[in-house]
């Protein structure tokens, strides 16, 4: 089985988790849940331990009520952390979660005292960008309309009624809170801060995504790939080159650790999910 969860509904393993080391943390897009990081948990090193945020409203979760803000979401999974916060932290947030992943580093930072060791953020224009943005006020039929042209969502799903009923309350949530976000200004993050984006991505020009380099007082990075606002689905071995090489001087030594409980105690061991 290779959707593993540990207890906290808010977070999944998807390969090998090491004993020590560096974790890296995802964040989905607006209408995304933890598996849209899939292919990335996979590809990453096995020295590297990547956990994706399981937002509520979606997949096992989707009897939950939704966030509401991006501040909100951002405080409840700060809240979350103990259980994923036992080892330097990395995060990685892909367009409506590139914003979540800045508000929890801001958190992590100002209020816990603890940096992340490198935030990325992908398909998406820095938080002090306003646009006025008003997807989750179309019809329905307006909202599919969206989805498609970004890409990055099967066809197949967007043409089962059944399906859309039950994920669209979600994606206009999502959007509406993304849409309302609006940034609050203060102390940049220490944090270095990697930036990725498509060269032909509709929401996120190159212009937009250089302007994080604004948020923080550390190293800023700019990755510009092949692409509109998927490149990820498009580049997926060059988003993971971008971010093994730029975590390579921080990953320790280590070794998947085993599956299974251990022998002589019949407990999980620590580090490991069943």
């Amino acid at each position: 089985m290779t959707d593993l969860a540990n207890d906290n509904p808010w977070f999944r393993r998807y390969a090998p988790c090491p004993e020590n080391g560096l974790r890296l943390l995802c964040f989905p897009h607006a209408g995304g849940s933890a598996s849209s990081f899939l292919w990335l948990c996979k590809k990453l090193s096995p020295a590297l331990d990547a956990v994706a945020v399981q937002y509520p409203g979606r997949q096992d979760r989707y009897r939950e009520p939704h966030f509401g803000t991006i501040q909100q979401l951002a405080g409840q999974i700060v809240d979350n952390l103990g259980a994923v916060a036992d080892r330097p932290l990395a995060l990685f947030g892909h367009s409506m979660g590139a914003v979540t992943a800045f508000e929890v580093a801001r958190r992590l930072e100002h209020t816990n005292g603890t940096s992340p060791v490198v935030l990325f953020v992908s398909g998406r224009r820095a938080p002090s960008v306003r646009r006025e943005d008003r997807v989750h006020q179309r019809d329905d039929r307006g909202l599919i309309a969206e989805i498609k042209a970004l890409g990055g969502t099967d066809s197949r799903l967007l043409a089962d009624e059944e399906i859309l009923s039950m994920v669209l309350p979600t994606v206009r949530a999502d959007y509406r809170a993304i849409e309302t976000y609006r940034y609050a200004p203060g102390p940049a993050v220490s944090c270095p801060i990697v930036a990725l984006t498509g060269d032909e991505d509709p929401r996120a020009s190159i212009d937009d995504v250089t302007l994080w380099a604004e948020h923080t007082t550390g190293e800023f990075d700019l990755h510009v790939l092949r692409g509109g606002h998927f490149f990820l689905n498009e580049q997926p071995q060059q988003v993971t080159r971008v971010v093994t090489e730029r975590l390579a001087g921080q990953l320790a030594s280590c070794s998947p650790c085993e599956r299974g409980p251990d022998p002589a105690t019949g407990r999980v061991r620590s580090g490991c999910v069943m």
